[in-house]
């Protein structure tokens, strides 16, 4: 029997069609253990999500956010909407550590459209172009840590870099993150992260230059790079049908980001808020 710890890839994915932001972490959402022992499986589904309009609006919209994960003769890959990543390395079965690392692609649609942000002087900036921030990742997790054989923490942490010249600068992403099956119809996950960015990011995300502040009425500021955000962020899963096997699955979670420094003090965010929230609410169905 197939048991898919699948929380939320549709939660991991709910920035992807947002003004928002880079992508969120990748929320514990490809946790699976298998008696087959290529532990090969698919989930796929679509959320509802809400989000704030750009980085550090306190602007609010919903928008439809698909999702994918699966695991192939033991390697796993995850789809997120503005996400992609693969893992590399195969996985064990069972109880067991597992070494994590592979390639990891974001397309980041921040402020990609002044059509989509309701706070009238950040319309007023310039637009940004899409960024596609390539990358990769490296981490540990293991099966089987407090609860049972199933539940699963995992530690990573990527870098991914601009390569369209919107930003062109780097990202670091730590991540830690804990799935436990409730049931063999439920499964709550939590995870926490932070981001670390070069200058490049804050120019361009957070910065108002004289035009554009002549434009708008925001005061010039020029932000750099450092720590901007760190999250916390909880996702489940309840079988509709069928367990967490196989059939149709409910899935939801809800995501808590701060912005400090530069980013927090941006007349951008300073419009907004330092807080931001994000959430998810659709379906999926896994076999």
């Amino acid at each position: 029997m197939r048991i898919a710890l699948c929380t939320i890839a549709l939660l991991g994915a709910s920035p992807a069609f947002a003004q928002e932001q880079t992508a969120l972490p990748p929320a514990p959402a490809e946790e699976v253990v298998s008696s087959d022992p290529r532990g090969d499986f698919v989930i796929v589904g679509a959320a509802l999500a809400v989000l704030p309009d750009y980085e550090g609006s306190n602007d609010y919209g919903f928008t439809p956010a698909p999702g994918a994960i699966g695991q192939v003769s033991g390697y796993r890959f995850l789809l997120a909407g503005n996400r992609l990543s693969v893992d590399l390395i195969r996985d064990g079965f069972g109880p067991t550590w597992d070494i994590q690392a592979g390639p990891i692609g974001v397309v980041n649609l921040n402020r990609t459209s002044r059509d989509a942000i309701d706070e009238p002087q950040v319309a007023l900036l310039d637009e940004r172009g899409t960024a596609i921030e390539l990358g990769g990742y490296v981490g540990i997790g293991k099966t089987g840590v407090i609860t049972s054989d199933y539940d699963r923490f995992s530690a990573t942490i990527s870098y991914r870099h601009d390569v369209s010249g919107v930003h062109s600068s780097g990202i670091w992403a730590p991540t830690v993150s804990y799935t436990t099956p409730l049931s063999t119809k439920a499964l709550v996950g939590l995870f926490a992260s932070a981001e670390i960015v070069e200058r490049g990011y804050g120019r361009t995300y957070f910065s108002v230059t004289p035009a554009e502040a002549a434009r708008s009425g925001l005061p010039v500021f020029t932000a750099g790079g450092g720590f901007k955000n760190w999250t916390l962020g909880m996702a489940a899963t309840r079988s509709l049908t069928g367990d967490l096997t196989g059939g149709l699955q409910l899935v939801g979670g809800v995501v808590y980001r701060r912005l400090g420094g530069d980013f927090g003090d941006s007349p951008v965010t300073q419009l907004g808020s330092r807080d931001q929230w994000l959430g998810a609410l659709g379906l999926a169905y896994s076999f």
